[in-house]
């Protein structure tokens, strides 16, 4: 049976592609570019954040008689608090206890 000019058995032809004008072509490329622009600056604004690591030696203090662990990180970091500032120290030294001996040589968080 024929319908419309075509065959039951023979499928329907497939449409043209898409095709752009002038125009459209300038609007895609445009949008590309834009797109492109706005991934770049994320990209940079975050590599610019990127921590670099300070150079030279950590900051130390020996620790005086009466000193505590509580007393340096109080001295030592006084914006933060005390508590995580004592167990930044422990970490930071490898302490196991909250003890420290005159004598012993703490390193100290940097200054953030």
């Amino acid at each position: 049976m024929v319908a419309n000019g075509v065959m039951a058995g023979q499928a329907r032809q497939s449409e043209a592609p898409l095709r752009l004008t002038r125009r459209g072509r300038a609007v895609v490329l445009g949008l590309l570019i834009v797109l492109a622009s706005l991934a770049s600056a994320v990209l940079f604004t975050t590599a610019s954040r990127a921590e670099e690591l300070p150079a030279g030696p950590p900051p130390t203090i020996v620790v005086r008689p009466g000193d505590t662990l509580w007393d340096i990180a109080a001295a030592s970091v006084p914006a933060r608090d005390g508590q995580a500032a004592v167990e930044e120290l422990r970490r930071l030294n490898g302490l196991s206890s909250y003890g420290v001996r005159p004598g012993d040589v703490l390193i100290l968080p940097r200054a953030a």
